[in-house]
Order: structure tokens, then C-alpha cells, then sequence
């Protein structure tokens, strides 16, 4: 299914009905900070359009996310210096999908940081994801 839908997160981020720290945005795909920054510059891209998930998604829309997370990846590693990057992509609720519209998260890693403490990490402030983002969209 493509096109938005009234009720979901993303969509009413994408439409600018809820606020987010934008990183980067074109005509097919929105990227923005995750609320739960357990490393800084943890980032989301989006479809504009809605996909429930890697199930419902056209493939060249999930080859327009690929693009864009190369690019974002770069410029991530340039603003925080990372040891490395984790590309996490979930469907359904046994793969831990709690948002059912397509996402990829790209995960800033650092050694000994604990991946799966993400899940259980404190929401961040907005001014902390607004400079996160501001890093990123200066290192693109």
C-alpha cells in the first residue's frame, strides 16, 4: 500500500503534522533522528509513502532508502566517529517492529556499547536530536 495514512507516526512526521529533527529529505524519502538516541546520530529513513514493512514495500523504494542511507552512513560517521554501523531493517512484531511503516535505522556503534539497550533507552530531548541532526546534515 503507498500513499499516507492518517494514523501512523511516520506519516504525520512526514506530512509535518508532528516534529521531528529532520537529517535529510527529497521527494521519496525523509530521514530523521530516532527518539531514542542510545548513540548519537542513530537515524531513521523513511518512505514517503506508506509501506507496512520489507513485505509491502516496492522495490524501487527500498533501492531510494539504500541510496540515502550510503550517503547518511558517510556523513554519520563524519559528525560522531563511530567504530561502526549497524543497518537495522524490522518486520512484523516477532522481528520487533513496533511502527508499521517502513524504516531503516542506521546505528552509530562504538565498542562495548550494548546494541540491544537501544530498545530500553530513555527517549532524547529535542535539542539533544536537533543537534545530532545539525552534525549530520553538516557532514553531508
Amino acid at each position: 500500500m503507498s500513499g499516507v495514512l492518517a494514523d501512523c507516526l511516520f506519516c504525520r512526521i512526514i506530512q509535518g503534522t508532528l516534529p521531528s529533527a529532520k537529517v535529510y529529505e527529497d521527494d521519496k524519502v525523509v530521514a530523521f533522528m530516532n527518539l531514542q538516541q542510545k548513540n548519537p546520530g542513530h537515524t531513521l529513513i523513511v518512505p514517503k509513502d506508506h509501506y507496512r514493512n520489507i513485505y509491502d514495500i516496492e522495490e524501487d523504494a527500498a533501492a531510494e532508502i539504500a541510496r540515502v542511507a550510503v550517503r547518511l552512513a558517510k556523513a554519520i560517521k563524519t559528525a560522531f566517529e563511530p567504530d561502526g554501523m549497524n543497518t537495522l531493517q524490522n518486520s512484523e512484531p516477532a522481528a520487533m517492529q513496533s511502527i508499521f511503516h517502513y524504516h531503516l535505522h542506521l546505528i552509530p556503534r562504538y565498542y562495548g556499547d550494548d546494541l540491544f539497550a537501544i530498545f530500553s533507552s530513555p527517549g532524547a530531548s529535542p535539542d539533544e536530536l536537533n543537534a545530532n541532526a545539525e552534525k549530520i546534515k553538516a557532514a553531508l
